[in-house]
Parts: C-alpha cells; structure tokens; sequence
C-alpha cells in the first residue's frame, strides 16, 4: 500500500492557495542535449526534484524515497498486454521516462522521446504450491529495496511473477523523484482503461495530455522569479520565526553523527467505532479530522518530550488546479506546521489553536518547501532533517482494488525498509476505518517502542472524543494493558 505522501483530501475543504493555470510549453521548444541527440530534451528539474536528487546523492543507495506498490491479480493476465499497456503510460507520460544530471551547475531533467520498458516476468507455477507464493513474496521485498539510478534510469520499473494461469503478484516501483502517491492513482487508472482496451482489441481511449510534468517545473520556477511567491514567504518568515530546531523525543540509542534512512513500519486499525467518534466530534466541533488527529499527535508528542512549542511536516497533494490531476509527477509539497502547547490548554482549546495553524498554512501552501529552506536558512546537522524531524500524514487510501477486464487488482503490503524522517504517523481512512502507522528509523528506535507509541495514540483519542475539557497534561497515555502491568504485575512481590 501507499503510506509515504498526501491526501486528496489530506484537511479537508480549506483554502488552496492561488495556483495559476500553468502554461504549457510546446515540444518544439525543448531543447535537445546535444546536436545530434534530437530524441533528448532537457528541462529545469522542480524544487522538490532538486532536494531528493540531493539527499539521494548524500545518502547514494537509500531505498526510503522508493514508492513500491504490490498488488495481486485474479484472473487469466496476459503478460504481453501487460507490457504494451505500461508502454503506451510511459509514452503518455515523459516523466516515466525522464533522468537527472547537473548542467551547468544547476540540476535539470533529460527527458527520453522515446523509451520502452521491458515488465520482467517470472513463472512460479511449476514449483510446488507452498513455495510459489512465499517465492514471489520474496521476490517483490527484495525489488520493492532496489535502488534506483536518477541518472541512468529508469526510474519506474515493473515485475511479475506468475503462481497460477490465473494468479499472479504485479509489482510497480517508481523514485519519489518523479512521483507521488497520487501519482499511483493515476497510473493504476489508465492501466485498467488501457488493458480493458487493449484485451478487447481496442486502441485507447484515454484523451492525449495538455501539459506534462516539466511544464510544471518550468511554471513553478518562473513565478518565484516573478516575484509571485513573496506575500507567502512573509508568512511562513513570521510563522517560524523563533521555532525550536529540534524536537526532543527520546531515543533507544544515540543518534549517529549523519542520517540514515533504514525504517520499517508499525500499523493498528483504530478499534470499532472509534473512527466514526472522532469524525463526529470534528463536525460537531466545527474542524476537519486531519485537525483533530493532528491535535491528538501534538498531545502525544507533549507527554513524550514536555515540549510546548514544536513543528512538524506534513505533505500535500499540491495539485489545486484540475488541469494538475491526470499527471503522474512530483508535485507534493510539505507544510511546516508549528503548535502552540503553552499555558496547558485544554484539548478543545488545542484543537482550535490547531485549527488555525493549518489553515493559515494551506492558505500560504503554494511556497515550495525547499525555497523555505533556503530562505530560512537553518543551523544544517548532518545527522537530521531541516526545520523538523517528525512527519504527519493523513490520506485516504490511495490504491482500493479494482477490476480490469476479467481482472481483479488487490493491494498487498509491501515495505521498501526505509524512513524519511525520524518518525512519521500515518493515518489512513480506509473502509474499516482509521488505520494508524508510524514509520520510524530503525538506528533510534526499536519496534517494542514504536508499537507502545501507537497504543498511547489510541489511549489519547479514546480520552479526548469522550472528554474535550481534558487538558493535556490530565490526558491519560497508558494503554490497558500497561497499567496492569505497573499497578498489578509489577507489585506481586
């Protein structure tokens, strides 16, 4: 499943900034790399791309900034069909053929005119059948850590592994450089419409592009130049003026002297009737869920650090012109959002602390991250990341199965290893509700610290959607069963 980016609908329906209709630029005006080299074109990479090329070229070989997608297929797949549908997407979409190099000092995107991707398929069905799936499983965990190469490419890659004529495992890998989790929903999208198609003897029916994904990049850079991003960098100037550079979690083991990306991932499905609570009390309330479960997070992270001024990140989808959604790309951009925990509030108090912080930001959305950076010019510590080091992420569920012709696509888990920050909550609302995550790294803590962390959260929100009036400080953290093993196990003596 997708864990790593943004919603659709990520705060619900708030402010979304002033985004232009970005003009298209035409292909006769790409220019080619080199005289002779007429099927290659270079264009400025975005800001975002800039700042994954570089951690990838700090940190070579990390899998963290991998988007791994597992699904299993039902149903009689040809693999040749298969193949010729991910072609016609990746000559759709010229940044599924895009790589990355420094000219001239400044990082741009080489774009292929012509690519074709070979779907790499492994028949399993001949094994005995206890080995087929545990093979193929295997198989996708060790691909779904691959590295990729951003400058040889390619960057979007595609496996498949056959267990029975009509039983497969299909993997898709794509780097974060050129993609997102909407991106996903995207390609999975045209892959049903186009095998469907195909499978029928069709051609396609999906509608030629207007703009690509440098057409973005090349707006994007075109209006900070213009001078069009300078009432938002006032903001968030004013916003993080003073914000504390580091939160102080602790940790089960020092930090070492540089980041590193080894993470894994640790999930519960909220109990019954809980999602449905904390909605309620958001409408009643007057917030979106993504405010109240951000409160909740913030109180979380309070009675873990005694903190009462911290940031953290939080991604957005970045695509608030429609023209933007049928684009597979990187266009997520990441809020730094900053609380106010002072004066022990109460949680209803903190909830509209909360609330006004997030609007503001997807108000003043627009400025890329990176630019903020560069702006604010932060103490750099190689051994974490700038202006925050803990994430949170609120998304629908990105990938629900879906059918293609007489195929059914399921979603599978699949982790690539790795962590973008120190530590990361997911919320994913999906059809059983709230499924919380946290995504960590595995050189600070251990797995038993992150499970205990995600029982805490489930203690905060059962306390705070019965009591609003609870300040943070009286919000009750021990789960059940750590509290009979303080005030009973551990006092049998």
């Amino acid at each position: 499943m997708i864990r790593e980016t943004e919603g659709r609908d990520s705060a619900g329906t708030l402010p979304m900034g002033n985004l232009d209709t970005p003009p298209a630029l035409p292909a006769a005006g790409r220019t080619p790399v080199a005289a002779n080299a007429e099927d290659v074109f270079v264009l400025p990479a975005s800001f975002a791309q800039q700042r994954f090329w570089f951690i990838d070229q700090y940190n070579p070989g990390n899998t963290a900034y991998c988007l791994p997608i597992l699904l299993r297929v039902a149903g009689n797949l040809d693999p040749k069909i298969l193949e010729r549908v991910l072609n016609e997407i990746v000559r759709r979409h010229e940044i599924l053929r895009t790589t990355f190099c420094l000219r001239e000092s400044e990082l741009v995107q080489v774009i292929s005119e012509a690519s074709c991707l070979k779907l790499s398929f492994v028949d399993f069905s001949l094994l005995p059948e206890p080995k087929r799936e545990a093979r193929a499983v295997h198989g996708a965990r060790e691909e779904s850590r691959r590295p990729f190469d951003l400058g040889q490419g390619p960057l979007f890659r595609a496996h498949l592994w056959r267990l029975s004529n009509s039983d497969h495992l299909f993997l898709l890998d794509m780097h974060h450089v050129i993609a997102d989790g909407w991106s996903f929903s995207v390609l999975l999208h045209e892959l049903a419409v186009l095998y469907e198609a195909f499978e029928e003897g069709h051609e396609s029916p999906l509608p030629e592009l207007s703009l690509q994904y440098a057409d973005f990049a090349q707006w994007q850079r075109d209006r900070f130049q213009g001078g069009g991003q300078d009432e938002n960098l006032s903001f968030w100037k004013r916003e993080l003026a003073g914000a504390p550079p580091l939160l102080d979690l602790r940790t089960d083991r020092p930090r070492p002297s540089r980041q590193t990306f080894q993470g894994a991932y640790e999930t519960e499905l909220l109990p019954p009737g809980l999602t449905e609570r904390i909605k309620a009390l958001s409408r009643r309330e007057g917030f979106t869920p993504f405010m109240t479960l951000l409160a909740a997070f913030f109180a979380l992270l309070y009675r873990h650090t005694g903190q009462t001024d911290m940031v953290v990140g939080s991604p957005i989808a970045n695509r608030s012109r429609v023209e933007l959604e049928p684009l597979i790309g990187l266009f997520i951009n990441t809020l730094v959002l900053r609380a106010d925990l002072s004066g022990n509030p109460t949680f209803r108090e903190l909830l509209a602390r909360v609330g006004r912080v997030c609007v503001d930001a997807y108000t003043h959305q627009d400025l890329p991250f990176e630019r903020l950076v560069e702006e604010l010019k932060p103490t750099r510590d190689p051994s974490r990341n700038a202006l925050f080091q803990t994430m949170f992420v609120y998304e629908k569920a990105f990938v629900q199965p879906f059918c293609a012709g007489n195929l059914r696509f399921t979603p599978l888990e699949v982790d690539r290893g790795g962590s973008l920050a120190d530590l990361s909550l997911f919320v994913i609302d999906g059809r059983d509700g709230f499924t919380t995550g946290l995504e960590y790294n595995t050189d600070l803590f251990d797995a038993s610290t992150i499970r205990r962390m995600l029982g805490h959260l489930r203690t905060v929100l059962q306390a705070v959607v019965e009591n609003l009036e609870l300040r943070i400080d009286a919000i009750p953290l021990l789960t059940a069963a750590e509290r009979r093993q303080l005030l009973v196990d551990w006092n049998q003596t």
